[in-house]
């Protein structure tokens, strides 16, 4: 099978089919600690499989670390991959090397987040509508006046920052006051933490909204600490194995959820199309559902 050597890059899946054609997905996050992370590299896998190309997955060591993903995406150009499928850590920074591809003749798409370079395909979630989704539901589990908590992912991503805005927005829309909004880096121990200072600070609080469900696990543990897990709304994003669960046990009220595996199987079509130069679309949602108790089996 044709491989890909990428320098300092832990190769995460392949497809397990040998073709002429090899396709990288640079994934923002590692599989490991993130089901989210887990089931897009699945996806991908099981794309190259079913569209009978070798596909490998990567990502950089953390979600902030912005130069190792740019250094894996300088490396899959040096080795002349067929086609990238990035999900940036950094628009702005990543927007360089992603020319650079370009220029190499290397058709490239954007998945998972958005990428600042125009004429770049996207395949990925309405992030602003799923944020709305989120405090819409925030809204409904509670009263005008009522103290929310948003814990923020990276802001310099677009899913960072549209899902602080439509949440944010939509909750404010119908009366919640919004205390206190920090980033935990979309990770599940800094989410424990960051909710703990918020509450000490904040001991009224009614509502905490984690941009991904990473956070709002860890914030789950802050009020189970705190014995306040039954007078708190949490509420998060993504709908992993996790989540359910959690929702199943009447910890988590809701989650939005997302299609990873899906979102990865038509960033492989899109490049394949590319590379066949047939015509894409510029922009592709595979949509969001609200999980809750009604139907987190469905996500277990």
């Amino acid at each position: 099978m044709k491989r890909v050597l990428v320098a300092s890059v832990a190769i995460l899946a392949f497809s397990g089919v040998a073709s002429a054609e090899t396709y990288v997905v640079n994934m923002k996050g590692p599989a490991a600690g993130n089901p989210y992370w887990n089931t897009f590299a699945q996806g991908a896998t099981e794309a190259g499989t079913k569209f009978g190309v070798t596909v490998n997955v990567m990502s950089p060591p953390s979600e902030t670390d912005v130069q190792a993903q740019i250094s894996q995406i300088e490396d899959a150009i040096a080795q002349k991959v067929d086609g990238i499928a990035l999900a940036p850590t950094d628009p702005n920074a990543l927007g360089p090397v992603v020319d650079a591809a370009k220029t190499a003749g290397i058709p490239v798409v954007f998945v998972d987040g958005a990428g600042s370079n125009a004429d770049v395909p996207f395949v990925g979630t309405d992030n602003l509508a799923g944020g709305k989704k989120a405090g819409e539901f925030m809204c409904s589990q509670l009263k005008s006046g009522d103290e929310v908590a948003i814990l923020q992912g990276v802001l310099s991503t677009s899913n960072g920052a549209d899902r602080y805005n439509g949440s944010k927005e939509a909750m404010e829309a119908c009366g919640l006051k919004v205390v206190a909004a920090q980033t935990a880096e979309w990770d599940r121990a800094k989410g424990q933490s960051i909710t703990e200072s918020i509450l000490a600070g904040n001991p009224g609080l009614k509502g905490v909204f984690g941009s991904n469900d990473n956070m709002a696990l860890g914030a789950i543990e802050a009020l189970k600490a705190a014995a306040k897990l039954q007078t708190v709304v949490v509420v998060g994003y993504d709908g992993n194995p996790d989540a359910a669960n959690s929702i199943l046990a009447g910890e988590m009220r809701a989650s939005v959820a997302q299609a990873p595996k899906k979102m990865a199987e038509l960033g492989i079509q899109a490049l394949i199309d590319m590379k066949a130069g047939k015509k894409v679309e510029m922009k592709v949602d595979p949509g969001t559902v609200l999980v809750t108790k009604d139907n987190a089996a469905n996500y277990k």
